[in-house]
């Protein structure tokens, strides 16, 4: 008898199973898309940067470079990859990311809930702010300063206090989507 019983478990267990399967979708039921790429062009480049933040504006390319000790704020000729002008951090600071707002450069850093406002033609620093967390990522819109860190949550600031208003969850599917990191608006 129990040989019996065990049997019928299994028979069980087996067809509620497969119809589990028939009701659920399977996550391999979509095909992947594979994407592709084409060179267009290639710019020179300081290949000991470690760059963290990239922004580009009239040919001229804007790069906030990371690594305590090595981080930095530059402005380059993009077809040269001659540095014009170059702010290095103080050492302490580990740079993240950048964006161009208005006349003015946000440069965020890693781990030292400190960020730097800069005078964007002569990266001289025009003021210091702080906030809570991490710095990683930053852009703007029209209205507000939107910055990631490593979170789901991307923080809306004020641009002229630099004091967090609000917040976005990015989700997928209703998943939290961690690691935010670079952003573009």
């Amino acid at each position: 008898m129990p040989r019996i019983r065990y049997n019928a478990r299994v028979l069980l267990v087996t067809i509620l199973a497969i119809t589990i399967c028939l009701y659920i979708p399977a996550c391999s039921s979509e095909p992947v898309p594979v994407y592709t790429y084409k060179i267009i062009n290639t710019f020179p480049h300081d290949a000991d940067a470690f760059t963290q933040g990239l922004s580009l504006e009239n040919d001229i390319l804007y790069e906030g470079t990371g690594l305590r000790g090595e981080s930095s704020l530059r402005k380059t000729e993009l077809e040269t990859g001659n540095i014009m002008l170059a702010y290095k951090l103080p050492d302490q600071y580990y740079g993240e990311g950048i964006t161009i707002y208005k006349d003015t450069i946000i440069q965020l850093t890693l781990d030292s809930e400190r960020g730097f406002i800069y005078n964007k033609d002569t990266l001289e620093l025009v003021r210091e702010f702080t906030y809570a967390g991490e710095g990683w990522g930053i852009t703007h819109d029209e209205a507000r300063i939107i910055m990631s860190d490593g979170s789901s949550k991307l923080r809306l600031l004020d641009p002229i206090t630099l004091k967090a208003t609000g917040q976005i969850e990015v989700e997928d599917n209703g998943k939290p989507v961690n690691m935010i990191n670079e952003l573009e608006y």
